[in-house]
Parts: structure tokens; sequence; C-alpha cells
């Protein structure tokens, strides 16, 4: 009982919740770029919280079912098929065996996530199914899928028919403001390169990956071009010798040696993950205690979002 893979897309990967508590071996977090939309998939169907997706980086997969059972996407504006026929996005459909899947290519964001009730049944490695790629962990042997893949799943033949109204589902843009929490290397940079950084908009480079997203923009001169290697934090944004960003994410290194003005606000992380190269960005400072407030009021209106429930 399974979902075989067609056409792998140009980047999907099983995700679940992240791989936490193994820094200390050399291992990075993973999981998916934009949680909101992971967590959404999850909760419509019903399943545990992190229970694994499937994380799909600007779309072209094709999937072949051999199992009935029910599925969701959420996240970017991805078109999705069955059959050929057009369906609804944040909302749980039901699947036969025999039915092809098809996700198009985003037509706005670039992260989507494909759940099926119950979640993917893989074997997790290091306490996770979290996929990353340069540590070959994770998902299906390590790597993104590949046409001929199986994606073990149970057969369910009950799950509500639940969906989020469109009203309350996130708009994905190409200009986004992230909040940074002041590091304690931010004495490095002198109060004209925080005005700097702080006062120009930045352009997403197309070097951005699920390690990190490189900008370009106006150059942030640093009095120290290098630190001993110490413990990153996720959000951490180095500056590296020519001065350009970098917003390290799920899949970053464990340690480095480049100076931090700050690290990016979580929420925000997320949203900075949906844009394509070309987006734009803006940082604004914010306290610890605004990131605090930010992040509580955040998590009670998720949960407080209505799911509503086809009947008929």
């Amino acid at each position: 009982m399974s979902l075989t893979v067609t056409q792998p897309g140009i980047l999907c990967l099983l995700q679940d919740g992240g791989r936490m508590g193994q820094h200390r071996i050399g291992l990075t977090n993973g999981g998916p770029l934009d949680p909101q939309a992971f967590e959404y998939c999850n909760r419509l169907l019903q399943n545990p919280e992190g229970a694994t997706a499937l994380e799909i980086s600007f779309g072209g997969l094709q999937l072949e079912a051999t199992v009935d059972t029910y599925i969701c996407l959420t996240g970017a504006n991805m078109n999705l098929r069955i059959n050929n026929i057009e369906q609804a996005r944040w909302e749980v459909l039901a699947i036969k065996a025999g039915d092809i899947i098809a996700v198009e290519f985003a037509e706005q964001g670039c992260r989507a996530y494909l759940g099926v009730a119950g979640g993917f049944q893989v074997e997790p490695t290091f306490g996770s199914t979290a996929t990353v790629m340069r540590e070959k962990v994770g998902g299906l042997n390590g790597d993104k899928l590949q046409a001929g893949d199986v994606l073990p799943c149970a057969q369910v033949t009950e799950c509500k028919h639940l969906y989020l109204p469109a009203s309350s589902q996130p708009r994905y843009q190409n200009l986004i403001t992230v909040r940074v929490i002041p590091g304690y290397q931010q004495q490095h940079f002198n109060r004209y390169e925080q005005r700097r950084f702080f006062s120009h908009t930045y352009t997403v480079s197309d070097r951005c990956d699920r390690m990190g997203y490189r900008l370009e923009g106006p150059a942030i001169d640093c009095d120290i071009q290098g630190i001993l290697s110490e413990g990153i934090c996720f959000g951490a944004i180095q500056i590296p010798a020519d001065g350009q960003p970098i917003v390290l994410l799920n899949d970053r290194q464990t340690i480095g040696g480049y100076p931090k003005i700050g690290s990016a606000l979580s929420l925000d992380c997320g949203r900075l993950s949906q844009l394509r190269p070309g987006g734009r960005v803006h940082f604004a400072p914010v306290s610890p205690h605004g990131a605090h407030n930010a992040l509580h009021l955040a998590a009670s209106f998720s949960r407080r979002q209505p799911l509503m429930e086809r009947t008929a």
C-alpha cells in the first residue's frame, strides 16, 4: 500500500517535524522549511503532530496511488490534479488505487506540503524521518525522491473532509519583512553598518537552498572577519567577507566561523523560504521580548483558526 513516484519533480523530500538533539554528533535539524503550511497539512488530515509528509519545492511531482486513502496539499500555489481534474488545495481529498496525483509548478511561493492520512510510513533515522541530503540521512536513503520510489502509507477508508477557508489561507508575497533579534556579536558592526542593514532592501540570490538564503544588496562591514567556530542557531544571519548576508535555515551546518549580526525570527524564516530568487527582503529589529510575544500570538492565532468540514 503506497504512492509510487512516476515524476519526481525538481526537489521533493520526506520531512517530519525535524531531527532534534543531534547537533552534538554533527547532524542538523532538517524538517519543513515552512512549518505553518506543514502543520496545517497534518492538522487537516487529523494526523499526529509532526507526521511525515512530502515537501515539494517548485513543483512538477506526479504520483500513482496503489491504495485507497486521503491526501491534502498546502503551501505554495501549485495546482493539484487527480486524474487530470483540478482539485482544491488546503482541503482533504479522497483518492483510490490507480489514481494519478499531479502537483504542477508553483505560481506563487515555492514550497508545498503533500500529506496522507496517517502520514507516510517511513523508518526514522536518528529519531526522525527528516531528509537532509548533505548528510544522507532520513527519508528514502537520505535523498530526494526519484522516479520509481515507493512511499508507504496506510489504507484509510474514512476521514473527515476538512478544509481551511480561503480567507484563512496564507498569502505568499515577493516582498517580506524579516524581524531580527540582535546577537551578542552585533557590537562588532558599528552604528552605520547596522543602519545600512536595517534600512535597505535585499534580494534573494540564486544561491538559496535548504541550508540558507544568500541575499544581495549593500555590503555590511564588520570589524572582525572571522571567529572561532561555534554552534549556529536556526535563523542566524551570517556576514561573510563579501558583506552579503546569509540567513541560515533548516539544513544549516551545526558550527561556523562567520560573525552574525543577529538571528531571524523563526516565524519569518518560513515566509522567507517561500521566496524565489529575485524576491525582496527587508530587515527590522525586534527585542527578545517582542519576539516571544510574536511567537505566542502566532501560535494562538493558528490554533484558533477554524477548520470547516464538507458534509456532502
